[in-house]
């Protein structure tokens, strides 16, 4: 029997990806190959470890290099592809792919196209808006959500059917740290009882590293051994840096570089922060809630959904460095109150596992695809 097609659709994937894109890499590896022929196309960058690991897991993997917004030929390409392979389903995500999968999967007439956005971040927006509710929203068959919050926004802010949105949130990934992973407190010259706080981020605006220094800043006047860790790289690093240079306490400000080692990493701090200013569900939160690292994060997209304030984490306003300052030097005072919440967020790992949400992905599929006339038409293809 013919397996079901799936193309999963993203900007790009390298090196610097985010959550969204370690989502659909690891959604794509665990898909069942008895069931399901995947495929990942890129529509705009493609390289780095993430190629490696679908490759290793006998993903298929096309790249159509489109150059530019409207790269026609790039678009015609994708189109082609669609239509030569008998696509069953597209899983489009993030904004752009969204809107190119659905016209596309709209204009070969495949059975089911599904829009994914991986978080809500239009503030300020108009067009970005618009099109979701009335464009995307309409003419896909499904559109996931991967927070309770994103939702909320979708429906009351875009104007989406409610009955369209499915809330999934994004999964723990599971990756292996290359050699076992480095010796953090090494490389930055401090033994094992220093106090570290640290954070594991694509250092770009959306993050609010700045924020995070400068409640490191007020953190050190009290807890004059604690070093501040950031490890990533990204559009931000200079910036970073250099308000970094600026303060009393620079020399224990450490930047660390992007990181494939994230479990040894996010295992050295006593203390793990996220200061984003949005956020869907961050894969970050969940490697630290896996290396048994407490989190001061945001109260912001699905964090809440991932933190319980005062019972697995403490959640803070974004852009309040006083704020995320009293967190971080409460968890710091109290280790046995920390080392608590670190034990209640592990156990609600079991709810993201990769294994879990992919059921519930391929469910959808299965859910979509029988409605009546989907199979009909798929057969016509």
């Amino acid at each position: 029997m013919r397996r079901t097609r799936v193309l999963m659709i993203v900007d790009g994937i390298d090196d610097y990806a985010g959550g969204a894109e370690r989502f659909v890499v690891g959604l794509a590896v665990q898909l069942s190959k008895e069931r399901y022929e995947v495929f990942v196309a890129t529509t705009r960058v493609a390289g780095g470890v993430l190629l490696d690991v679908m490759r290793d897991a006998d993903v298929k993997h096309v790249d159509f290099s489109r150059r530019q917004r409207f790269d026609v030929r790039a678009l015609a390409r994708l189109l082609r592809f669609i239509r030569d392979e008998r696509i069953d389903v597209i899983h489009a995500n993030k904004f752009g792919s969204n809107i190119w999968g659905t016209l596309l999967g709209r204009l070969a007439r495949v059975p089911v196209v599904i829009a994914q956005e991986h978080t809500w971040s239009y503030s300020g927006e108009r067009v970005r808006p618009l099109l979701d509710g009335r464009f995307i929203g309409p003419f896909s068959d499904a559109f996931v959500a991967v927070s309770t919050a994103d939702r909320d926004r979708m429906i009351s802010l875009e104007h989406v059917r409610p009955k369209k949105i499915v809330v999934i949130p994004t999964a723990y990934i599971p990756r292996e740290d290359a050699s076992g992973g480095g010796d953090v407190r090494a490389e930055i010259g401090v033994g094992a009882q220093t106090p570290i706080v640290g954070t594991v981020a694509i250092l770009r605006p959306q993050k609010a590293l700045g924020v995070l220094i400068s409640a490191f800043a007020i953190v050190a006047q009290a807890h004059e051994d604690a070093h501040l860790v950031i490890a990533g790289a990204g559009e931000s690093d200079a910036e970073l840096r250099a308000l970094a240079a600026r303060l009393p306490v620079r020399d224990r400000i450490h930047f660390i570089g992007l990181r494939q080692d994230v479990n040894a990493v996010w295992g050295s701090f006593d203390v793990g922060v996220i200061s984003s200013d949005f956020e869907g569900t961050p894969i970050a939160a969940l490697e630290a809630m896996k290396n048994g690292t407490t989190l001061v994060a945001t109260r912001v997209g699905g964090v809440p959904d991932l933190i319980e304030d005062g019972v697995s984490g403490l959640l803070v306003p974004p852009q309040d460095p006083p704020a995320l300052a009293a967190g971080i030097e409460r968890l710091l005072d109290d280790p046995a109150e920390c080392a608590a919440f670190a034990a209640a967020a592990e156990r609600r790992l079991d709810d993201y596992s990769i294994d879990r949400l992919g059921a519930t992905m391929e469910a959808l599929y299965e859910r979509l695809l029988a409605r009546p006339g989907r199979r009909a038409q798929r057969s016509r293809r």
